[in-house]
């Protein structure tokens, strides 16, 4: 691919107090997953093409701290962890902001993608750009409910490097501008480069115009023209995940399991050794590339509690202070 205590802050039942997840005994049975009570509100930005998403937001209806949730590549607002993810953080009393790209090329509630020619025209310059779009139209997804000065941004594997620039180009918007501080980051599974194919593979995508990526949930062959490909060589220095690490100083959760079979855990620690101060990372045992979750979401699992557990206490400590 080119591409708890009962202040609600850990994942561990109580006497007094229930939690969203916690670890099942070894021999117990799984029970279906239950979605959140309160359902998410829908929204779209108006454009060309449409973006979609939707707003997970917290009971109280006072101004809250908002996290902006970046799904990878062929992720979308309602795959996996994502729903789950949003519900558990509006429980703990953030918005929770996830959508659809623009390239996604599907319209919420699909199953598959619907749009190809949509999906072919991917870049990383328009996925950034897309995250700008929803940051920028924050205060009015939700007037009134909406902090936007306690802001975070999340993103799982491409969408973790998505995520990293944004944060990076964020910063540099505010030193040059006064635009708004960014409070947090984190990442799961994050690619640290958008070099994913061979030099033949390239050679044969340059040749045909499309590279086909095959979706192993649903046995579609998506097409991904030379957009991406010219995208990447024009913008090579601004998309650097790795030089975004060095520039960038909010403070960061490095999140990555020791058998993704996707994004290997080294890139992960590229990012990391990259990274200025304050960085924290987490290796999760056993966790492949999306802790051990599946589309639809079926319940959580050891793996995915810790990344879970340790994500909500970065947000909360720098979001609340």
């Amino acid at each position: 691919m080119l591409f708890g205590d009962c202040g609600g802050i850990l994942l561990r039942p109580g006497p007094d107090c229930q939690v969203p997840f916690a670890p099942r005994p070894a021999t117990a049975v799984r029970r279906p997953y239950t979605p959140a009570a309160v359902a998410p509100t829908p929204f779209q930005l108006a454009g060309p093409r449409p973006l979609v998403g939707y707003l997970d937001l917290p009971d109280d209806p006072a101004p809250a701290p908002v996290v902006v949730l970046c799904c990878g590549f062929k992720g979308f607002a309602e795959w996996g962890f994502f729903p789950p993810l949003a519900a558990l953080l509006a429980e703990r009393g953030l918005v929770a902001v996830r959508f659809h790209y623009r390239d996604t090329g599907m319209r919420l509630g699909d199953a598959v993608v619907t749009d190809l020619e949509a999906f072919r025209r991917q870049t990383i310059t328009g996925e950034l750009e897309d995250t700008r779009a929803v940051l920028d139209a924050l205060p009015e997804l939700a007037p009134g409910r909406i902090d936007t000065a306690r802001l975070a941004l999340y993103g799982h594997s491409r969408g973790g490097a998505v995520a990293l620039l944004a944060a990076a180009g964020l910063e540099d918007d505010g030193e040059r501008c006064g635009g708004p501080a960014l409070r947090a980051l984190v990442t799961w599974s994050s690619i640290s480069h958008f070099d994913r194919v061979s030099a033949e593979e390239l050679r044969q995508w340059r040749e045909t115009g499309t590279w086909t990526a095959v979706n192993a949930r649903t046995g579609q062959r998506l097409p991904i023209g030379l957009e991406l490909v010219d995208d990447l060589e024009t913008n090579r220095q601004r998309l650097d995940p790795l030089k975004a690490a060095a520039r960038r100083s909010v403070p960061w959760l490095v999140v990555h399991g020791e058998r993704d079979e996707t994004v290997p855990i080294a890139e992960g620690e590229a990012l990391a050794a990259a990274a200025a101060p304050p960085v924290e990372r987490l290796r999760i045992a056993g966790g492949d590339h999306a802790f051990g979750v599946k589309t639809p979401f079926a319940g959580p699992n050891p793996q995915l509690i810790e990344a879970l557990n340790a994500t909500q206490r970065w947000l909360l400590r720098w979001l609340r202070g």
